[in-house]
């Protein structure tokens, strides 16, 4: 009643050959998502990188904004409102303005550790002071003309 050895072996060769490829595809699947891992840590990397250039740029628009303002509000009050409400206003809008240039920079440098190995490179300090230094001086300026107005 029990079938012959023969065919026994090819079965089990059969079964044998079917769990190494099952094997294979389970090794080559773990590899598979090993990478995949790194390559979300590098992109993790990445998009760190980009939301402190993002933060900065915030920090620098609204130093733009409040500069402007303060120009603006001592321009708009100057024949309507008493002179000095004008120019406290204005000087208020543009100290603000410095403060955000400086919180920009120092967030750029000393804000968040280094990201994971991105791929990409972060936009050199020495560029980002001297142009955020011109920044502040154009502010100091405009302090300058609020009061000289």
């Amino acid at each position: 009643m029990d079938e012959p050895a023969a065919p026994k072996a090819r079965e089990l060769r059969r079964q044998t050959a079917e769990i190494k490829r099952s094997a294979n595809a389970v090794a080559e699947s773990a590899g598979e998502l090993t990478d995949s891992a790194d390559r979300r840590t590098i992109l993790a990397g990445d998009r760190t990188l980009l939301a402190a250039e993002r933060t900065y740029a915030a920090w620098v628009r609204t130093a733009l904004a409040a500069m402007a303002s303060g120009v603006g509000a001592r321009a708009l009050t100057h024949d309507v409102l008493p002179d000095w409400i004008g120019k406290v206003s204005g000087s208020l809008l543009v100290i603000f303005a410095g403060f955000c240039l400086i919180a920009a920079v120092w967030r750029e440098i000393h804000g968040s550790p280094t990201p994971p190995a991105p791929d990409m490179r972060r936009i050199p300090i020495g560029l980002l002071v001297p142009m955020t230094g011109f920044l502040l001086l154009v502010a100091i300026a405009a302090l300058i003309g609020i009061w000289a107005a």
